[in-house]
């Protein structure tokens, strides 16, 4: 799959993502998930050809009365128990059905086209033995965006996704429940109010849409661009820290950073470098010496995260361009492969890294948050970032409720780091004796995130808070990265003088990260 972003194109499908069966990457997907970008299914011949082919290949085993997983079997622990030809046709709604044990909250709106993107990218390439009919079926749903309701709960990641994405498999035959318009509906309902019918799934298209890994990779792929979020404003709010404390920016030298050359630090340091104008190395505070940790080896904890950023992407991507059901059918020769390449141990490995990663940036800003509020260490700033003074200083606390906020969320993301890939049970008669946990790690990854967005937006609000008391202190001139940063944040948030509720501020920032619109996101907004 690839952006099809021919300008010179006269189709309306200009800048829609094209599934073709090359591959996709994970912006392509996140785009789709926003609701930023529409797909495209190609209706080139040799496309569809190809995919068509799979599915004869089964019609013509099963003619021949060939054994096939899934098919001519039971499922899992059944595979020895032979299905009798007249019920083979029966079998891919009896997955479908008995996999309806999902719990927890249903996935969001952005995670459930995450989800039908990534399956459609894995059945895109052509080895799962389903009919282009079915393909069709999951660009429709993405395409009037009819969202199965999937819950969260259920999958161990391996056989697959199997409860989750029986959901999927449901809703494109016109059972359960789907959102859509913003109303939870019968998913037939649904289809025929855009002018479906419900499909009727064909031998091995119940095991194609269900024993894959599109749950945990559509989610990773969100996830994954949330990581890199939090790197790049992680870094701006250090840069506003270390100018708020009069720390030394010397700490941050190039040089310095070619000394120990892993690219994630030295991208960071150079970061600060830029946001902080210093490129001279000329320390804001020579009285002392070396900051403390949370400021001089900012570089070394978020650059770990930055360097785990491109590692993660690759195993992602290559889950997602994956196909990752079993059995797969070579759509040439007609062969059955039978595998494991549902197992999402990839996946899980990149999402307990990320996550780990992430919370450790957390924890380095929960640090920097406790230098800010204490005049100990703060180089002159007040107490708990209180801008009150006079007499109704002593009824005013700044932040401090804050700071306690940001500890308790850390310590959350700290705890939630415990790797769920370790945690593999054996199942299903033990059959699957070992697998993945890849949905539960994408999860917990997300909930590190949701917690660190919540962090981030206690941070903004800190930094704004000190920049303006430090510039109170000692007027001056920001550097050009962090005003620009400062001046949105001073428009989005007052300054906290007398004491207030926060949440509605903390809130709205979350929204505005969530969205990419603080300054400091992205690198392009440099």
């Amino acid at each position: 799959m690839h952006l099809n972003m021919n300008l010179t194109d006269a189709t309306p499908d200009t800048g829609r993502v094209l599934f073709d069966g090359q591959p996709l990457d994970l912006e392509a997907v996140a785009a789709i998930a926003s609701g930023r970008r529409r797909i495209r299914l190609s209706d080139a011949e040799a496309f569809r050809h190809r995919i068509n082919a799979g599915a004869q290949a089964v019609w013509r085993l099963l003619a021949e009365e060939g054994v096939i997983y899934g098919v001519t079997t039971g499922y899992g622990d059944s595979c020895t128990v032979a299905i009798p030809p007249e019920l083979v046709a029966e079998l891919p709604h009896r997955l479908y059905t008995y996999h309806g044990v999902g719990m927890g909250r249903l996935l969001d709106a952005d995670e459930t086209r995450a989800v039908l993107a990534a399956r459609l990218a894995s059945l895109c390439q052509g080895m799962s033995g389903v009919r282009y009919a079915l393909l069709e079926q999951i660009a429709a749903l993405i395409d009037h965006d009819i969202l199965p309701c999937i819950p969260a709960e259920g999958s161990v990641g391996a056989s697959g996704d199997l409860t989750p994405l029986s959901y999927v498999a449901a809703a494109l035959c016109g059972e359960r429940d789907v959102i859509w318009r913003g109303r939870r509906m019968a998913a037939a309902d649904a289809l025929r109010a855009v002018g479906r019918a419900p499909l009727a799934l064909q031998p091995k298209e119940g095991l194609a849409v269900m024993n894959g890994t599109a749950v945990m990779t559509g989610l990773a792929c969100l996830a994954w661009q949330r990581a890199r979020r939090c790197s790049l404003i992680a870094s701006r709010i250090t840069a506003l820290n270390v100018f708020a404390t009069a720390g030394n920016p010397h700490h941050f030298e190039a040089q310095l950073f070619d000394a120990k050359p892993h690219p994630g630090p030295r991208a960071v340091a150079r970061r600060l470098r830029r946001d902080l104008a210093c490129e001279d190395s000329t320390a804001r505070n020579p009285a002392r010496l070396q900051d403390r940790y949370s400021l001089r080896c900012a570089p070394h904890v978020i650059g770990v995260l930055e360097d785990a950023l491109p590692f993660t992407r690759t195993l992602i991507e290559n889950e997602l361009n994956s196909a990752n059901d079993n059995p797969l059918i070579d759509p040439d020769s007609g062969r059955v492969l039978h595998g494991g390449h549902f197992y999402g141990g990839h996946v899980a490995f990149a999402m307990d890294g990320l996550k780990t990663a992430v919370a450790n940036v957390l924890d380095l800003l929960d640090r920097q948050l406790a230098l800010l509020v204490d005049s100990r260490y703060s180089h002159g700033l007040p107490d708990n970032l209180s801008a009150a003074d006079g007499p109704r200083a002593a009824v005013n606390h700044g932040l401090k409720a804050l700071q306690i906020a940001v500890s308790a969320w850390t310590a959350e993301a700290l705890k939630g780091t415990l790797p769920a890939s370790v945690f593999s049970r054996s199942t299903e008669c033990h059959n699957q004796d070992k697998v993945s946990m890849g949905t539960i790690a994408a999860r917990d990854c997300q909930r590190v995130l949701d917690l660190g967005d919540q962090v981030l937006a206690a941070m903004l609000i800190a930094a704004r808070q000190a920049v303006t008391l430090r510039l109170r202190l000692a007027p001056g001139t920001l550097p050009p990265g962090l005003a620009d940063s400062q001046a949105w944040l001073e428009a989005h948030i007052p300054l906290v003088e007398e004491d207030r509720a926060l949440d509605q501020d903390l809130a709205g920032l979350v929204r505005a990260l969530r969205d990419d619109a603080v300054p400091g996101a992205s690198e392009s907004g440099r």
